[in-house]
């Protein structure tokens, strides 16, 4: 899923992951997915973005391997959620140390609070991306939450 232009065949690894991941609306995607929004009207709702925008980014993200999309019966239809794969979750310290670098060197606007990064194995917050700082567990999805108090 090219940024600009197709960096997929570049020997630097930075401009591959970048082909991947260097979309805003990829790694806000993968942020709510691996926090509880799996459907797409929840996906649209969050992020408040279009319904072509999201079909075509969910469908990068499922030919990219990030995102597994999975059947359900819902309103007498088959419907679907996205379930974030290994190498999705393998972006959460990315994700996490955008969110550790927007706290410290960004402003937080009017009605903001400081978000913290929760290990919820020990209910403590962490001041690094990929492991407790209180405990030294790695912090991986589905075992560490954003306590957002917006």
């Amino acid at each position: 899923m090219p940024l600009r232009t197709d960096w997929s065949e570049r020997l630097c690894p930075v401009d591959r992951a970048l082909d991947v991941l260097g979309d805003p609306w990829v790694l806000m995607i993968l942020r709510d997915v691996m926090h509880g929004r799996t459907r797409f009207e929840e996906l649209k709702e969050g992020l408040g973005i279009s319904d072509p925008v999201l079909v075509r980014r969910l469908g990068d993200l499922v030919e990219a391997g990030l995102l597994e999309k999975r059947p359900y019966q819902g309103d007498g239809r088959t419907r679907h959620v996205y379930v974030v794969t290994q190498a999705g979750a393998d972006a959460l310290p990315i994700l996490n140390s955008l969110a550790l670098w927007g706290e410290k060197h960004t402003s937080i606007p009017a009605g903001g609070a400081h978000m913290a990064l929760i290990h919820d194995a020990c209910g403590q917050e962490s001041t690094s991306a990929d492991v407790c700082t209180t405990c030294g567990e790695p912090l991986r999805a589905g075992e560490m939450s954003w306590d957002e108090p917006w």
